[in-house]
């Protein structure tokens, strides 16, 4: 590709991850925009169990057994001349780690909210992180169909809460069983929740922003209503400004329910209107590289193992950040400074795969790894060394010893124990004297999911005992004396062999301190 054509590529790119709390609708969503996409010929949502229909996009055995999403999915479709990338994240909070490195490959984020519950905590903690990135952010105000909160307290509570301006897209007239459809705001247009007698499903606004008095949904007195509230809006609300939901400082709102799939399809096309195509990326050094640089290059956001339980797989997700990839092409891995050869190249399409000969700076491609890859890694074609930002790293909380049950399956005991740590979900310790295994993870669930897939992938049945709540701190290799070990502050080392104390609480923490004042103990974020 000439410059000219890699410009052309990369501002069709329109690369975002779908964030917010377990059980807004967020995998139903995604759905319906695969299905805009026409990646997908129906909609099989998760809770339709009984059928048999999983939400396509989460494929692991334990997220069909539990309707969750546990890992971030990749799923790339065409809509409207633009390349969507969706990079759907898993919503429950022991699994944040995940969705924090997502968000670091992603130009912009859609924040999905329960009309009935308004912001809860989960979103919460997941908008400060793209806050901190200054990306676009875009709210989907979900579960119109069913009886929710009045939109004026939820627009104020976005406001209060996330510290972000709103401003109303469309608004919803009724809600629930008297659900009538929306009031259009940038389109000019009413969109009805079902099709009039006519079998009109969206009705023109005149200049005034007022329907034909001769349509029977203009004598309504939800109508009248909405009038008064787009009236309010107008005097008393903000202004849009794009140049601000670039800054990420406004959050374009827009009401609808993914559940019936009305109002998602107008959500798709103001997105793709609105969004922004890959920008330059800031990298470890400072300097700044342009997407459309001519050298190929991109960093490691994620590694799964075992996306096809066929063959024992294991994937580096890569964000490109510059240049264009072609399938067989040499790069240098950053870390190491070796060279290695890219034959084996994946891209996403909801639940199949297909092998990529060629992508550009704002697209994921998964390459299959043997080992080489680490989380946070760069990789870069040409000459000129290439190393993005560091990706954040997270201090566990909880800790469990583990154990093979039949000591005689070691060996895939070791393997599934290694595959699964290098994901990045769980981090794994060693005891300082004795090489016993500890597995460190935020929450309780990322333990049973690290449980059952050593099971069911790797045949390996583990004993867990839980060491409970600890503080994990590091200690410099040259201030370690091994006595300063106890039972309430263990002594363990990470996969780099970095010592690391796990205080039993915070008394026993400063306890330390007060005996030690000299060692520095530091955390990760």
């Amino acid at each position: 590709m000439n410059k000219q054509e890699l410009q052309a590529a990369v501002d069709k790119r329109r690369t975002f991850a779908i964030i917010s709390h377990p059980d807004a609708g967020k995998t139903t969503i995604t759905e319906q925009l695969l299905l805009f996409g026409g990646v997908i010929r129906e909609a099989g949502t998760v809770k339709a169990k009984k059928s048999g229909h999983f939400a396509k996009s989460d494929w692991m055995a334990i997220e069909q057994q539990r309707g969750i999403s546990v890992t971030s999915s990749v799923m790339q479709f065409d809509y409207q001349g633009k390349r969507i990338n969706i990079l759907d994240t898993p919503g429950h909070e022991d699994f944040s780690e995940d969705t924090y490195r997502t968000l670091m490959a992603v130009d912009a984020a859609v924040m999905v909210i329960d009309s009935a519950k308004g912001i809860e905590a989960q979103t919460k903690k997941l908008f400060k992180v793209v806050k901190q990135r200054g990306i676009p952010i875009f709210t989907f105000m979900n579960k119109l169909d069913r009886d929710g909160r009045e939109p004026l307290d939820l627009i104020a509570e976005l406001e209060e809460l996330l510290g972000i301006e709103g401003y109303a897209m469309n608004w919803p007239m009724g809600m629930g069983k008297g659900l009538l459809g929306l009031y259009d705001r940038r389109a000019k247009q009413v969109e009805l929740y079902r099709e009039n007698e006519a079998g009109e499903r969206f009705l023109p606004l005149d200049a005034d922003g007022k329907l034909d008095p001769s349509k029977p949904i203009s004598q309504e007195s939800i109508y009248r209503d909405t009038l008064d509230d787009i009236a309010l809006l107008n005097d008393a609300g903000n202004q849009f400004d794009l140049k601000k939901v670039m800054q990420g400082d406004q959050t374009p709102v827009f009401f609808g329910s993914a559940l019936t799939n009305f109002g998602v399809e107008t959500f798709l096309k103001n997105f793709v209107d609105m969004a922004p195509s890959p920008s330059e990326h800031v990298l470890e050094d400072g300097r700044k590289l342009s997407p459309v640089d001519p050298n190929f290059s991109g960093f490691v956001f994620k590694i799964q193992a075992n996306m096809n339980p066929n063959h024992r797989d294991r994937i580096a997700f890569v964000r490109i950040g510059a240049g264009e990839f072609e399938r067989g092409m040499d790069v240098t891995l950053t870390r190491t400074g070796k060279v290695m050869r890219l034959n084996n190249s994946t891209e996403f399409m909801a639940n199949s795969r297909e092998t990529v000969e060629s992508a550009v700076a704002g697209d994921i491609v998964g390459l299959y790894d043997t080992g080489n890859f680490q989380i946070g890694d760069s990789i870069f074609a040409g000459k000129e060394p290439v190393e993005y930002a560091k990706l954040p790293q997270f201090t566990p909380e909880l800790f469990m010893r583990v154990t093979a049950k039949n000591v005689m399956k070691q060996k895939s005991f070791h393997k599934g124990m290694q595959q699964l740590v290098q994901e990045g979900a769980i981090q794994l310790y060693r005891t300082y004297s004795t090489d016993d295994y500890i597995l460190g993870a935020v929450g309780q669930l990322q333990f049973e999911v690290f449980k059952f897939r050593m099971q069911n992938e790797y045949n390996s049945e583990v004993v867990m005992t839980p060491i409970g709540s600890r503080i994990a701190r590091w200690i410099d290799e040259t201030q370690l004396d091994e006595k300063m070990s106890s039972s309430r502050n263990l002594l363990v080392k990470d996969l780099a062999g970095a010592p690391l104390f796990l205080f039993e609480n915070q008394y026993a923490m400063r306890w330390f301190q007060d005996k030690y004042p000299d060692v520095r103990l530091t955390a990760k974020l």
